[in-house]
Formats: structure tokens, C-alpha cells, sequence
């Protein structure tokens, strides 16, 4: 049953090649792309600092961290979680309550959140999003898959090329059938990447997708987010938003960070 999709898919699931590559039971964010190597991303080597001066102290972002930002008169909420009923989620709808200028709004970072309202808020507002719907059995082959039950995160999804990993994963997003789930159809020559966005900005192996996350950060207004993006041909494809894992924020994305909190962020 097929509930909602943008765009179309016509003929047999099983008759799309599938993705060279790209078939794995279950892939997260940060596993999709190596990390940045010395030539990717220009960071000079740690140095001590010289004597009598001291070293910048980079943000501890743990996965509750919160830190407030004033940036152009309105308070910005930086976190590398914003799910419902998290702290940072109540901050803001606090904020909201009294009458402060705040972002990102807490209708902003549910919907971010929930893959099908965040493509179709992305797909009005001009940003090229995946070819995607919403279903309770089928799926186009190849596809990636996301849930969306009660506890279902963006930060988890599958890419399933054949129809048995399809029915297995399908199974267990769906709780045998109870829930939708959203898929997303993949063209034959699509590659599946992820960045981390700081107000918009990308460094080192993901500076060519800095346009897209220059929209998603000026629709969304989410300070921290991770990105997964389809690019296909020359095109980069939104394919979904999720919360930012500390352990995986590069060095030069974490002087970045620490440029935005410390209010530097021309440096």
C-alpha cells in the first residue's frame, strides 16, 4: 500500500540493477564516507601553544550537551540532538513560551527529524530532495529505507538491493506490518554520502556539498546536523537529517564549531 511518494516508479521492483557497491544490510551516517585524510581536509598539525599563551579550548559536544548562541539578536540553540522531549527540545519550546527570539523553532526540529515532512518541507522550499514514499510492503529495487515508528531515527536506515534483504528489513522497520515505513528509490548511478553542517558551513571531503547545506541550514535553521545525501550524476540529492554524533566531528569541523560558540566565526 502506497500511502504518498514524490515522483513515480513504473515495471517490477526487481527489474532495476542494482547500485554497485552499495548493498549492505544496514549502513549509519557516519559509516558511508572514510574519514578525511591530510589532503582532503588542510589542518595544520596540533602545535603547543607558545609560552605564556594559552590554547583555545574546543566544546565538549557530548550527546547532551546544550550551549546558546546569540547571533543578529535571536538566541540559537546549539546541540547535537535536538529529538522531542530531549533538553534541547524543551530549551527551545521554553524560549518559545516567553517570547524569545530563538532558533531553531521546535516545529523546525521535529520536522527535520521525520524523513517524509523533512523532503517535502525541502521539496517546497526549492531544495532537490530523493525521489521518495511512504508503504507498509512495497519498495523499489534498489531503495534505502528509513522508519518511521515511534522510535525510528533518521541516523539508522538500510540499503537493500534484492527483494529478500528488502522483506527482512521491511519486517523488522514495520514491526511485522504494524508501522509505514519511507523508502526512497535509487537511480543506477547513485552514491550515497553523509557530511556534518555547522550553521550551514561543511569542511574538508564534504565542501562540495556546501550549497546543499547552506538550504538545509537556512530552511531548518539547525546549527549541528548530519546530512545524507544521494549524488547522482552532478546532482546532490537531500535524502535525510539526523543528530550529529561528537566522535565523528573532524578537527577542522570542531574549530569550526568552536569559532560559532566563541562567536569568531569569521576565522
Amino acid at each position: 500500500m502506497n500511502s504518498r511518494f514524490n515522483g513515480s516508479h513504473r515495471g517490477e521492483a526487481a527489474s532495476v540493477p542494482p547500485v554497485p557497491g552499495s548493498c549492505v544490510p544496514l549502513i549509519r551516517p557516519d559509516t558511508l564516507l572514510p574519514p578525511a585524510t591530510a589532503a582532503e581536509s588542510p589542518v595544520p598539525p596540533a602545535r603547543h601553544p607558545a609560552r605564556g599563551t594559552a590554547a583555545r579550548k574546543e566544546p565538549s559536544l557530548s550527546h547532551d550537551a546544550l550551549y546558546t548562541v546569540w547571533r543578529d539578536h535571536v538566541l540559537h540553540i546549539v546541540s547535537a540532538n535536538y529529538s522531542y522531549k530531549t533538553e534541547p527540545y524543551y530549551t527551545i519550546l521554553r524560549h518559545e513560551l516567553e517570547g524569545t527570539a530563538v532558533l531553531p523553532s521546535s516545529a523546525s526540529v521535529i520536522d527535520a527529524y521525520v524523513v517524509p515532512v523533512c523532503l517535502e518541507r525541502a521539496l517546497l522550499a526549492g531544495i532537490p530532495v530523493c525521489e521518495w514514499g511512504i508503504s507498509q510492503a512495497y519498495t523499489p529495487l534498489p531503495a534505502i529505507l528509513y522508519g518511521l515508528n515511534y522510535y525510528a531515527t533518521a541516523a539508522e536506515y538500510a540499503v537493500v538491493c534484492d527483494t529478500k534483504k528488502a522483506k527482512e528489513f521491511v519486517k523488522h522497520i514495520t514491526n511485522r506490518g504494524k508501522y509505514p515505513f519511507c523508502y526512497q528509490k535509487l537511480a543506477e548511478d547513485a552514491e550515497i554520502g553523509s557530511c556534518t553542517a555547522i550553521f550551514g558551513r561543511t569542511a574538508g571531503r564534504c565542501s562540495h556539498v556546501t550549497g546543499l547545506a547552506r538550504q538545509v541550514y537556512d530552511l531548518f535553521h539547525i546549527p549541528l546536523v548530519t546530512i545524507v545525501y544521494i549524488r547522482s550524476g552532478e546532482q546532490y540529492l537531500l535524502s535525510s537529517i539526523s543528530p550529529v554524533k561528537n566522535s565523528h566531528l573532524s578537527r577542522e569541523e570542531r574549530t569550526i564549531l568552536s569559532a560559532y560558540l566563541s562567536q569568531q566565526e569569521f576565522l
